[in-house]
């Protein structure tokens, strides 16, 4: 299977070479060509498909003749972890890598097969290219072929394996790694048409309503993903935060913030044709900072826990990223003129003035983050010391700006394009501001809130942020009402589905925004406190009894756990209890040791979790395992006598130690002298763990209160089901009843402004005259889109096909 997996992963390296160099000779409008470079990425799918399937049969099967599962699985890794040990390891997380490239290249090209002619040769060139490099990584650069095989153990292949680090064996770790993954790799279509654009000079908006969706996709997963993560480190690592500022956890942070600034920047350019340079040098930085997240995990250069510390891919990839970098801003610089728009900000009190400052507070998070991650080889180049700045800097510098940008996500929304009148403004800002006022005094008079300046605002603006967003959807409702006769609940519903882009990006904002509030809340009132309990003992914390009410222990053949039972008491009345616990890992993939190496491998907590709406109650313990290593070296002693056949030793250790002898000469026999090994040491292990239930020492418990923390995580979930929306294909789209063609797409996009300019009015963001100015410039740039439509026929594929006139986009999802 591994020779057969790895002559597939070199036709993989091929099909990207010849897809690529297909793509750029049909350049010319060959179509033959380009369906034939379309058909090539579909093959090299399909092979990076069979590559992945062949190393999850392996992985399920314990075939440890793989390298990669002898490394990173073994006979005791729970099935399920099994499958996903695939990506925990740095070859299978570049197959990983190359497979979603290659999924995303093929769903893309797919969906403009009929679109987008001239564009299309070179971003298939640069996806293929993409993926020929990360393919030809494993097929070339030293140590990451997945397919590689063990070395041989004693002249035979292993039977067993290393086993998966017990810290990955947590739920959120089988989703985590490929949602980032998926965020990363789909960054890669937007870029490759973002090239493909610049290159031909096409810098319209046609590449963006191409790839918008692709965009979008990636966001989401990347953002699921960091929330994953954020989840895993407040549940598993034992430290009580979600967020440490750690160098691979800001490098995944990076490329999403850019990414929402792309987002939100693109839909200017499509409306008002501006910000070009603004979007082709953002989706540029979106994806080099993809690879930079790519090259921290696999290069060294940082110390992370998230890092695979081995440094033979990192060079290669950071001379991707050079490549990218360089050859991008070069391309931009030279299309400079092209670049510029007519067009100019119409006013200050516009969305698009809104979304301009949404990417200078973006860009300057993302601009912090990166300096105070690289800070420690900024400090060695200068000064010949590598030194690192904490979370209190990261955190006294992104405050203030995500704090701006909770300001302005409730002020864009209340905004129309292009202009606002004061009339109107006044209209659509008084509730929101008079609820903000309203929280401000309530939080200063009766919380301690006020202690907490930026915490206070954060606070005070999301309350405004949210009051303007709820203000929009109850707007549009009784506009959609008046409008159709509707009842509420299906007006809401209507008025969403006919905008899902709109409203679920409202729906997004909502979710960042509380999601926000829980992370100002649990940040800046928390309580946090050490203390230490003897069984029976118990201490108060915020309010809150918790006694130890007695030990726990458990004993398997791989692990340790020693824990206790708390008792929890609000108000003087039980709540629930508590069972925090730590477990002590032996190494595994190696010959059965002393039972002293139950302490010689990784060390995990299992938090005790009482969670709520109001908040969390976070307990990680530090069992005194004292009297226990005690008895293990008592034990490990009385063993070494018993094999020796000491005096006072019972016959069957005689048997015991002269079976060990014969099986040191006979390797025949090394299996049965293990078994009973095994059979010795884990019945002492147990009995020696039993100490611990009677222990009178002390444990140390970490407690931490997190005041809506809960609230961090609903948020996520929110802004999750809101990007779902947003995503969702309108009903006309999933029965292929629109946007097949390039005009398709440029009548839907301003017959989709046109609403968008009626709602606005219905909803008193426009005036009667700003939005009879608005519409009959909207309607005449329409009427010149259909006039030009109409003249160019279908060349190209740009037209209907027929010459009829276009239906309306509303019409078809009404139908």
């Amino acid at each position: 299977m591994a020779s057969l997996g790895s002559a597939l992963l070199g036709l993989a390296f091929l099909a990207a070479l010849a897809a690529g160099a297909i793509a750029l000779t049909g350049r010319h409008g060959d179509e033959r060509r380009l369906r034939l470079s379309r058909c090539v990425v579909y093959v090299f799918c399909g092979l990076l498909t069979a590559c992945v399937v062949i190393i999850e049969l392996a992985f399920a099967g314990d075939d440890f003749s793989f390298n990669i599962v002898q490394q990173h699985s073994s006979t005791e890794t729970p099935a399920g972890y099994k499958l996903a040990a695939m990506w925990s390891s740095q070859e299978g997380s570049l197959l990983l890598w190359a497979w979603v490239l290659s999924i995303a290249a093929g769903a893309a090209l797919y969906a403009t097969r009929n679109k987008l002619r001239e564009l299309v040769p070179w971003a298939t060139a640069v996806m293929m290219g993409v993926a020929a490099f990360f393919t030809g990584l494993m097929l070339f650069a030293p140590d990451v072929d997945p397919f590689a095989a063990s070395p041989p153990v004693n002249g035979v292949t292993p039977t067993d394996g290393v086993g998966l680090n017990p810290l990955l064996q947590h739920p959120s770790m089988m989703i985590h790694p490929p949602m980032l993954y998926s965020g990363y790799v789909a960054f890669t279509v937007p870029f490759a048409f973002a090239i493909g654009a610049l290159v031909t000079r096409r810098i319209d908006a046609e590449w963006i309503r191409a790839t918008r969706r692709f965009a979008l996709i990636a966001w989401t997963f990347l953002g699921f993903g960091l929330l994953l993560g954020a989840r895993w480190s407040y549940t598993e690592l034992g430290w009580g935060g979600y967020w440490a500022w750690d160098p691979v956890e800001n490098a995944a942070l990076m490329p999403w913030l850019l990414g929402t600034a792309f987002l939100h920047s693109i839909m200017v350019q499509e409306k008002r044709g501006m910000l070009k340079v603004w979007n082709a040098s953002l989706i540029v930085g979106t994806f080099s900072m993809a690879l930079l997240g790519t090259f921290l995990v696999r290069s060294g250069v940082l110390q992370s826990i998230h890092a695979f510390g081995d440094n033979t891919v990192g060079p290669y990839i950071l001379g991707l990223i050079a490549v990218v970098l360089v050859g991008s801003t070069a391309l931009i610089v030279s299309r400079l003129d092209d670049l510029r728009s007519e067009k100019r900000i119409d006013s200050l009190a516009s969305r698009e003035s809104i979304f301009l400052v949404n990417n200078l507070l973006l860009v300057g998070m993302t601009a912090v983050i990166f300096w105070g991650t690289f800070f420690p080889l900024i400090s060695e180049l200068f000064t010949g010391d590598k030194a690192s700045l904490a979370a209190p800097w990261f955190d006294r510098y992104t405050t203030p700006l995500a704090i701006g940008l909770v300001l302005f996500t409730g002020v864009g929304p209340l905004l129309a394009w292009r202009r606002v009148s004061w009339e109107s403004a006044r209209r659509v800002f008084r509730i929101p501001l008079a609820v903000a006022t309203v929280v401000a005094l309530a939080l200063v008079v009766f919380t301690d809130a006020a202690e907490q300046l930026w915490a206070l605002a954060l606070f005070i603006f999301a309350a405004f942020a949210v009051t303007g967003l709820a203000q929009e959807f109850w707007s549009g409702t009784q506009a959609r009402k008046q409008l159709s006769g509707e009842p509420g609940p299906q007006a809401l519903v209507g008025l969403v589905s006919r905008n899902r882009r709109r409203y679920g990006g409202y729906i997004v904002h909502v979710g960042v925004i509380v999601l926000l509030i829980g992370i100002a809340a649990s940040s800046s009132f928390q309580t946090n406190r050490d203390v230490e309990l003897r069984p029976g003992q118990s201490t108060t914390v915020d309010g809150r009894t918790i006694t130890y009410v007695k030990p726990t222990m458990a004993v398997d053949e791989e692990k340790f756990t020693f824990g206790s039972v708390l008792r929890i008491e609000e108000g003087g009345e039980v709540v629930g209890f508590l069972r925090p616990s730590r477990r002590f890992f032996r190494p595994t993939g190696q010959e059965p040791g002393p039972i002293s190496t139950y302490f010689a491998g990784e060390a995990t907590s299992e938090v005790g979790l009482r969670a709520g709406l109001g908040h969390d109650l976070w307990i990680a313990e530090q069992p005194n395992v004292a009297d226990v290593q005690r008895g293990v070296r008592l034990a490990d002693q009385g063993f070494g006598e018993c094999v020796r056949g000491a005096a006072g030793t019972p016959p069957q250790c005689k048997a015991l130690g002269a079976l060990m002898k014969a099986a040191a000469a006979n390797p025949s026999l090394r299996t049965r002298a293990f078994s009973q090994i095994e059979q010795v040491q884990s019945g002492a292990a147990k009995r020696v763990a039993k100490s611990f239930l009677a222990t009178t020492a002390a444990s140390t418990f970490k407690v931490i209160v997190n005041p809506l923390v809960t609230w961090m995580w609903i948020g996520g979930l929110i802004a999750l089901a809101g990007a779902l929306i947003a995503l969702w294909p309108s009903r006309g789209r999933r029965r292929g009843a629109l946007v097949r063609t390039e005009a398709d797409a440029r009548k839907e996009a301003k017959y989709r402004e046109i609403r968008d300019a009626e709602l606005d009015h219905a909803t008193g963001k426009l005036s009667d005259a700003d939005f009879a100015l608005l519409d009959a410039e909207l309607r005449r740039e329409a009427i010149e889109i259909l006039e030009r439509e109409n003249g160019d026929g279908s060349r190209n594929g740009d037209g209907n096909g027929n010459g009829a006139h276009p239906r309306e986009p509303e019409k078809v999802e009404q139908g």
